[in-house]
């Protein structure tokens, strides 16, 4: 695993040590951000699971000004501190060990909002459509903002949940991309 693109391009990422994360490939990384970006000019994104952190590092090395990053296992998080270090991004970025029900409670308290969602649940306790609703609900989405869902390609996402879209879902293998937006009204 490496960074794709960006100040950082090149530079490598540990994975998570032992089986229990499933890290996003640099082919289904690399699609993702042609989608949504490719670059960023600044903003605050959520890496919700985040695993290595690779989606949300890769988001700092093409523009994001910062992400917030919550795992709740505990090897997945000092992956993502080592990453963030050996990357020199530990100033932008703030990393929390919770589930996501909890971390969602928490930044409700914040008064935050992000242009950037990364939903990458493991593929058996999977409730994407809930959370996005909740996320949507509370306003935790700007009004331009973009959520990325990785899932199983087995999975189908609603085409809208609340006022968002799908606005494009793409298959690699086992693994769906689906990219919701607010729907644009002319």
């Amino acid at each position: 695993m490496r960074i794709i693109s960006g100040e950082k391009k090149g530079l490598p990422l540990k994975a998570v040590p032992g089986s229990s994360t499933r890290p996003t490939t640099d082919k289904v990384k690399e699609s993702i951000f042609n989608i949504i970006g490719p670059y960023f000019d600044g903003g605050i994104a959520l890496d919700l699971y985040a695993g290595s952190g690779g989606l949300g590092i890769e988001a700092l090395s093409r523009g994001v000004d910062k992400v917030i990053f919550v795992d709740q296992d505990r090897k997945a998080v000092s992956t993502v501190k080592a990453n963030l270090s050996q990357c020199d991004l530990s100033d932008q970025a703030e990393v929390y060990r919770n589930d996501a029900d909890r971390a969602i409670k928490a930044l409700l308290k914040r008064d935050i909002s992000f242009s950037l969602i990364f939903l990458d649940p493991p593929y058996a306790k999977q409730k994407i459509a809930a959370e996005i609703s909740i996320l949507t609900d509370h306003n935790l989405l700007e009004g331009d903002g973009v959520i990325v869902t990785e899932h199983d390609a087995s999975v189908r996402l609603p085409e809208e949940i609340n006022e968002l879209t799908k606005v494009r879902s793409e298959t690699y293998g086992d693994t769906t991309i689906s990219i919701f937006k607010k729907a644009q009204i002319d």
